[in-house]
């Protein structure tokens, strides 16, 4: 749709820094267009000022200049030509976005639990049978049916919790929930926080 006169965002050039706004690009373009130094130096000296009014300074004044002065060398492309009062020549690194980072994709039975219980069951499965076992599947246990009260929207049985531990740890770690006590799980303090999500 191209209706005469209407000019929409979309159709405009992409800002190398929107937190200044179109505006302040607009000015360092004219900026760019100066035939003599002198005006492009007063200039960019305005368009300093203007953007210090709109980010309030912020720590160091001296860094926060700087900062300044680096954002005006990229809006204007590098191709400002004036004499900055700051090196701007790191101005690019700070452009630089860096690589994404790899997300480690595993296919696990159930996304409930997490990835990371997936790895203490590897880990429970070979663990030799102690105390120290006994504290891990106790923290598991009660770790798992957290987990499941949450997901399931308040449901939470014992019995599934201990089918799923032997289940994924191959049938390595049995709870006998005779004996075995679950923590309490505080209703309270899951249902605000699904209030606050909401």
């Amino acid at each position: 749709m191209n209706i005469e006169g209407l000019d929409y965002n979309t159709q405009r050039d992409k800002l190398v820094l929107p937190e200044y706004g179109r505006e302040v690009q607009k000015m360092v373009e004219h900026a760019i267009s100066l035939p003599t130094k002198e005006e492009r130096q007063r200039c960019a000296e305005t368009i300093i000022a203007v953007m210090e009014r709109m980010v309030p300074q912020s720590g160091d004044s001296a860094n926060h200049k700087q900062k300044l002065w680096d954002h005006l060398a990229l809006m204007s492309g590098f191709q400002l030509d004036i004499d900055y009062p700051y090196d701007v020549s790191m101005a690019a690194v700070i452009a630089t976005k860096p690589e994404p980072l790899a997300y480690p994709m595993r296919d696990i039975p159930v996304r409930h639990y997490g990835n990371m219980m997936f790895e203490v069951f590897e880990k429970l499965k070979t663990m030799p049978a102690g105390a120290e076992r006994d504290e891990l599947v106790r923290i598991t246990a009660n770790h798992m049916k957290r987990s499941l009260y949450q997901w399931s929207h308040g449901s939470a049985d014992d019995e599934k919790v201990a089918s799923d531990l032997a289940r994924f740890t191959d049938g390595v770690i049995q709870l006998d929930l005779k004996k075995f006590t679950f923590e309490k799980i505080n209703e309270r303090e899951f249902n605000e926080k699904r209030k606050k999500k909401k």
